[in-house]
């Protein structure tokens, strides 16, 4: 996914609330707004470099998405909005070889109680697909979630229900940055969220895991990594 328009260079001051943060753009501070409820601690820190994305809109109270975060020697997307958009375009591209019996892809499906992110349907029948934002990394590990989340257990309830009626599941859990090797449930933040994975597993949900190519560019889902579990 490019990105829309050239970014803007700030520097992070702090957040607000969960969808606010101050930043400062050439000594002037301006509030941008941030895609992604999670915590996140270890992205937004006082005095980071960040990327804006302009964005207009009279509904508007921002004129600036948070787009990336700079981490060192690399960048972090931290759009939470993203990933069915990373897979819809990898799927469009033919990059994604475990689910090339789909022919057809459809977002936003409501299955029972919950809205699944993405459809997709051929000769292999329905497959529910729910994708998940990983930013959180410690020691080459990519962890999810990065606090308690009822909502992310609610999904790998619909996927396991999808399969006990006939059809196929997978959740996808795409880390917005390039430096993991591993993907595994953060059972620290959500042990919960840990089991309810491990079980949907052993029901028959699949499970796939993609590191991100970032740059200012844009964001393309890159390597598939293992999960640990």
């Amino acid at each position: 996914m490019r990105f829309k328009a050239k970014l803007i260079e700030a520097r992070f001051k702090r957040r607000l609330n969960r969808f606010a943060a101050l930043v400062e753009i050439k000594g002037t501070e301006t509030l941008v707004h941030i895609a992604n409820s999670g915590r996140m601690n270890e992205i937004f820190v006082p005095g980071y470099r960040v990327y804006l994305q302009p964005a207009s809109g009279s509904h508007r109270k921002t004129a600036f998405d948070l787009a990336l975060v700079e981490l060192g020697p690399l960048l972090c997307s931290i759009d939470s909005q993203l990933p069915p958009l990373l897979f819809q375009e990898a799927y469009h591209r033919g990059l994604l070889p475990e689910f090339s019996d789909f022919d057809r892809l459809q977002r936003e499906q409501t299955f029972g109680d919950s809205r699944i992110d993405i459809l997709v349907s051929g000769r292999s029948g329905l497959c529910y697909i729910e994708t998940k934002s990983v930013t959180l990394v410690r020691n080459g590990v990519g962890l999810f979630p990065d606090a308690p989340t009822d909502r992310g257990r609610k999904h790998l309830r619909a996927l396991c229900n999808a399969i006990k009626i006939g059809y196929s599941a997978s959740v996808i859990f795409i880390i917005q940055r390039p430096d993991c090797n591993a993907f595994s449930p953060n059972d620290t933040a959500d042990p919960k969220f840990g089991q309810a994975l491990r079980d949907s597993l052993t029901s028959g949900v699949t499970a796939h895991a993609y590191n991100c190519h970032v740059n200012l560019d844009g964001v393309q889902l890159d390597t598939e990594i293992p999960i640990l579990l």
